[in-house]
């Protein structure tokens, strides 16, 4: 009888218990939905700042990054940190050009300056980024021949060139956008990579933090290959008319609807460039960082290329570091790929004002594909000329130190210009970081070429 009462007694209170757990946990989920739907929110606000920062990490640029780490350890990791406020400062000004103007980079630099300066630029992006180009997909080569050593490194160069081409051609502009999108989660694999391997976080700590440089000529030549792999010209083209195809994907299909912009869109802009550029840093960093970890601890010091570094991560960190690092060279040349055949095609059309654009079919801008067929075609035979991939990647760094100050001369200057930009020109703080960074690429430039040609 008592057990009976004790029961009834409580039941109230049980059954108000469970209301608030169940109200907790109801909570719980409302709270854990809205997260996910922030994050989903997010992820689609990101466009084109995202996937040109990840294009930056290339395979070429994975194997500057990973030389830098096999030959001075954690010594130069702190250039991650230096690099990315210059990256993404270049970055919005070539955006907020896109966005203002409704017109490409070299649209703008057609109609502001004269024809010598256009085609110069013009002339030598293209040779730069058919060069880069060419290095990338025999990078992918090797990294494929690498998981399968069976394979043959002429069809692997040829198939990954043919899809590429498929792929930007064929697929339509906001299917396209999204493809290169997911292909930005491939990085996840560099910093996976960082987990699996032993890292001493003390060291980890202290040379991202306190910038130490050794005098020699092999470590300037690297630091110069660093600012132009994050600091390239490719970027600042593909960056604006990226930025211009978005807003034709959302229905101003002319230069007049184009024109001005919103301080809303500017923010978009703003976060989308800054995440992109931050995400690009972030896998450079943990691409030194491995690398220092594993190969400078184990004396393995001559790393040439992006798939050198991946074999000679197995023997040292294991099957799981390797894939992991072969893996992402290939998915990141996906991506890089079809970014630099872009550019090069945007700047051409741009330049002889032919009709451009990734969401126009192949009869609707021949010209325009016509460029980028030459530049994966150009690029996919240096591969069969027995020409070394460094040497390509020696090549098309000198160009990049003869343009890159010459087109950032003309961003600062064309982003500082009310009669270009109307009122969202430069605040003079940024202004003068442009200058400055302009100034180092002019510097890294000038002696990236004396160094090359000097014994």
């Amino acid at each position: 009888m008592d057990d009976k009462l004790k029961e009834i007694a409580s039941a109230p209170s049980i059954i108000l218990e469970e209301g608030i757990n169940a109200t907790k946990k109801l909570g719980k989920d409302a709270a854990e939905i809205t997260q996910i739907k922030k994050a989903r929110g997010f992820w689609t606000s990101l466009g084109p700042g995202l996937i040109t920062g990840a294009a930056d990490d290339d395979p070429s640029g994975i194997a500057t990054y990973s030389q830098t780490g096999a030959k001075y350890g954690f010594q130069l990791l702190w250039l991650s940190a230096f690099t990315f406020p210059l990256m993404a400062i270049v970055q919005e000004m070539c955006a907020r050009i896109g966005l203002t103007t409704g017109r490409g980079l070299a649209g703008n630099i057609r109609i502001n300056y004269p024809k010598c300066v256009l085609y110069t630029c013009a002339g030598l992006l293209f040779a730069a980024n058919t060069l880069n180009i060419g290095a990338d997909i025999g990078a992918m080569a090797k990294a494929a021949q690498l998981l399968d050593p069976k394979l043959n490194f002429g069809l692997l160069a040829a198939g990954f060139a043919l899809f590429s081409l498929f792929m930007q051609i064929f697929t339509p502009y906001e299917q396209y956008a999204r493809y290169l999108k997911y292909l930005v989660l491939v990085l996840l694999s560099y910093i996976a990579t960082a987990f699996i391997v032993h890292i001493d976080p003390k060291q980890l700590l202290i040379h991202s933090i306190i910038p130490s440089i050794t005098l020699s000529k092999d470590q300037l030549l690297l630091i110069t290959a660093i600012l132009g792999t994050t600091i390239s010209p490719y970027l600042f083209f593909w960056q604006t008319s990226h930025e211009v195809e978005e807003e034709i994907a959302h229905g101003k299909t002319s230069i007049r609807l184009r024109e001005g912009t919103s301080n809303k869109e500017i923010r978009k802009m703003r976060i989308d460039v800054w995440t992109g550029m931050f995400v690009s840093n972030i896998v450079m960093f943990f691409i030194i960082a491995t690398c220092a970890a594993v190969l400078f601890s184990h004396g393995v010091r001559n790393i040439d290329s992006a798939a050198d570094a991946a074999a000679a991560l197995k023997p040292l960190a294991g099957d799981q570091a390797f894939l992991l690092f072969a893996v992402g060279i290939i998915g990141m040349g996906l991506l890089a790929i079809p970014v630099l055949a872009g550019s090069a095609a945007y700047t051409a059309a741009e330049s002889f004002k032919w009709r451009s654009g990734l969401y126009r079919k192949l009869h609707q801008a021949r010209e325009f594909y016509g460029v980028i067929i030459f530049s994966m075609l150009i690029g996919l035979g240096i591969n069969f000329l027995g020409i070394d991939p460094i040497k390509m990647l020696i090549y098309s760094a000198v160009v990049n130190g003869l343009v890159a100050p010459l087109v950032l001369f003309l961003i600062v200057q064309m982003t500082s210009n009310k009669r270009v930009v109307k009122e969202r020109v430069n605040h003079p703080f940024i202004a003068a970081l442009g200058w400055y960074i302009t100034g180092i690429m002019t510097i890294s430039g000038i002696a990236t070429i004396i160094s090359l040609f000097t014994s």
